[in-house]
């Protein structure tokens, strides 16, 4: 039986938080700025990526639901140590994540209110701090939170793509490639930040009350309203904006500015924060789960563990992460950063988690399904986009060797091997539908594929 709480809805929330998310706010920008009109084809490749993507993870997180998330799937396929290495990645991306998504509310609310230089970092500080106090009062409230922020960054981003749409000029799409094709290339890799929330979301499949029902649905409702609002927002970014929308720092308040008058400055600031928060709660969420789940399974030290059960509360991660997150605020301040570059390390780190994932579902999947080619075409495409860091790959490596070592080092102190909760081996899943085909809750053998 599941300890979980989250229904449809409230999950569905979470989901559409984590993929639509803050990202928005400053990507059409940049991706324009790497790549002029044809981002729009970095776009479109990466929401064809996200379907197999999305719809693997969605499968497997049916049948698997742990908090562990993809590196629960990765243990199945090809081990603990591999397992470790996926989660080490995910627990250290998120605060460099979060904080890039901050920064892309802190940076509009900036604007729109007049704060001085240096301000949007304050804004950022204060959304991270609503976010994990959030997830400190439990998942319900965060997912309550969430449902209203959904609710409203889905009325926000439709009315800026609506309003501006009868500004669109044909002129602002030539030239329409103007660096080349290697430019989609680039613009690819610091977009695949806007769809790379199906990692953080896969971390939450055990607090839904039934996954195998409501994963799928929630899955595809996400889908759906994200692909049809990514689309419309790069169309009319490049149709309105046009040069301009490679150096605006706030391009979504020029649309709706643009669409509604100087009185929507005011609804872009609601939006930027309601952005930001939503996708920064729904990280924190999955990242807190993770770090209890690696510390069950000795991934991290075992006291990390405490709360990582269904329907409770992982507090003690969730400290680390806010620990963590709090560092890397401070040093971008210091610096300071921009969100470039925080976005495009982010982005390497979660292109590295999302192809391992989709690496051991070649392995959990039945072999010649469309789901297995499904999730095949999207292993090459993520690997494709990942070249793309280039020199960043490096922070990933050196994050998964770290991981490698802390395991191996566990092992000759005996501490190395997955541990039992509540009388199942830990990465075995915690409900319904759980666990190998065996039913003993070990790791599945290699070649174990599910039925989809």
């Amino acid at each position: 039986m599941h300890g979980g709480r989250l229904g449809l809805g409230q999950g569905t929330a979470l989901y559409m938080g984590a993929v639509l998310g803050p990202g928005v706010l400053a990507l059409p920008a940049l991706a324009a700025a790497a790549a002029g009109p044809a981002s729009m084809i970095s776009w479109a490749i990466l929401l064809l990526l996200s379907v197999p993507v999305a719809l693997t993870f969605a499968a497997l997180g049916a049948r698997y639901p742990d908090g562990g998330g993809v590196s629960s799937f990765v243990a199945r396929a090809y081990g603990p140590r591999a397992s470790a290495c996926v989660g080490w990645l995910f627990y250290a991306a998120v605060p460099v994540g979060v904080l890039a998504g901050a920064l892309a509310g802190g940076n509009y609310l900036a604007v729109v209110l007049g704060l001085p230089q240096g301000a949007e970092y304050g804004a950022a500080a204060l959304i991270l701090a609503v976010a994990v106090a959030a997830n400190y009062a439990g998942l319900q409230v965060s997912g309550r939170l969430q449902l209203v922020l959904a609710g409203l960054l889905v009325l926000l981003l439709a009315s800026a793509t609506v309003f501006a749409l009868p500004h669109v000029s044909a002129d602002r799409f030539t030239p329409f490639m103007p660096d080349g094709w290697l430019s989609v290339g680039s613009a690819a890799l610091v977009l695949f930040y806007a769809f790379s929330g199906w990692e953080a979301a896969s971390h939450l499949s055990a607090e839904f009350t039934d996954p195998r029902r409501h994963l799928p649905r929630a899955t595809a409702i996400t889908l759906s309203t994200v692909g049809a609002l990514y689309l419309g927002l790069s169309f009319v970014t490049i149709g309105v904006l046009g040069d301009g929308a490679r150096t605006s720092a706030v391009p979504l308040m020029d649309l709706l500015v643009t669409g509604l008058g100087d009185g929507a400055r005011g609804l872009t600031a609601a939006a930027a924060l309601c952005l930001s928060l939503g996708a920064v709660n729904t990280f924190i969420a999955g990242a807190a789960r993770l770090g209890a789940a690696l510390g069950r399974d000795g991934a991290l030290p075992g006291r990390l563990a405490k709360g990582g059960g269904a329907g409770q509360v992982p507090r003690r991660s969730l400290t680390v992460q806010a620990v963590l997150t709090g560092a890397c605020t401070l040093v971008a301040w210091l610096l300071p950063l921009a969100i470039d570059p925080l976005m495009r390390v982010t982005s390497a780190f979660l292109a590295a988690v999302t192809a391992a994932g989709m690496a051991a579902s070649l392995r959990l999947l039945r072999r010649g399904t469309p789901m297995w080619w499904a999730a095949l075409v999207a292993t090459v495409f993520t690997v494709v986009v990942m070249a793309f860091s280039g020199w960043l790959l490096v922070l990933p490596l050196l994050v998964a060797g770290g991981a490698m070592l802390y395991m191996r080092s566990g092992s000759r102190r005996g501490r190395g091997r997955p541990r039992p909760v509540d009388g199942r081996h830990a990465g075995s899943g915690t409900g319904e539908g759980a666990g190998t085909r065996s039913g003993e809750g070990e790791f599945a053998a290699e070649g174990t594929s599910v039925d989809h």
